[in-house]
């Protein structure tokens, strides 16, 4: 049995919550720092809540700071982002809908602010030995899969994120060549960012915040440094960029 350290971002959202939870539950992982806007309770002993703001550098420095003076990690996972608001953000079905504060607050929180977690977190990893760097994107922003158009400044952000996963994963080999860094796929889950666009989803294509989670944790456990850089979905399934 070994004693792994694990940090989460975006822990009280619904595939956070539910990747915090599992991780916690599992025997090989000693300790889970919960990074949320917000600090909530948690039941299990393991999960230590920390807050960040994911549009503040120095916030995201300090979680960082913190968690390397209690020793490296072996996880890290991004499970933030941002699809719509209410009254605020929402996928755009034309262009003529573009909105540059619209897009800029898009960009900011789908792949700025997951970059800056990774400009703070990928040095506080383990080195010499298997760590994984995971950032939840969206099939929505592969350039090659994309068919229908739409969701401009989603899609974009995404397509933004997934790409400065790629440059991560290549700069981070000369760190640790046991290091994996990749972005992921969750599926569509039923979670807020999902719920109004669920009444056009299939009922079997909707998977439960538990369900992507534990699918998630499988796919993470199975990733090798020769697929760091990849983009890979809940199944394993790798998706094209």
């Amino acid at each position: 049995m070994t004693s792994k350290r694990a940090c989460i971002f975006g822990a009280t959202g619904g595939i956070g919550r539910a990747l915090t939870r599992m991780l916690a539950d599992a025997a090989d992982y000693e300790r889970i720092y919960a990074c949320a806007r917000t600090n909530r309770r948690w039941k299990q002993a393991k999960i230590v809540p920390l807050r960040f703001d994911l549009t503040s550098e120095p916030s995201i420095a300090d979680v960082a700071r913190r968690i390397a003076n209690e020793g490296p990690l072996d996880l890290v996972i991004v499970a933030t982002g941002v699809l719509h608001r209410k009254g605020a953000l929402a996928p755009e079905k034309s262009w003529r809908a573009l909105d540059p504060l619209v897009m800029a607050e898009m960009f900011a929180l789908n792949s700025t602010g997951p970059a800056l977690i990774a400009k703070h977190m990928l040095p506080v990893m383990k080195k010499g030995e298997r760590t994984v760097f995971a950032a939840l994107s969206a099939r929505v922003g592969s350039t090659q899969d994309n068919h229908l158009g739409g969701w401009h400044s989603y899609r974009a952000s995404k397509a933004a994120l997934n790409m400065l996963v790629r440059n991560f994963a290549w700069e981070s080999r000369t760190r640790n060549p046991q290091g994996v860094v990749v972005a992921l796929h969750p599926g569509t889950v039923d979670t807020g960012l999902s719920a109004p666009f669920q009444p056009n989803i299939a009922a079997r294509q909707l998977q439960s915040p538990s369900q992507s989670a534990a699918n998630l944790i499988n796919v993470i456990s199975t990733l090798t440094p020769e697929q760091s850089g990849g983009f890979y979905a809940w199944n394993g399934e790798s998706i094209a960029f």
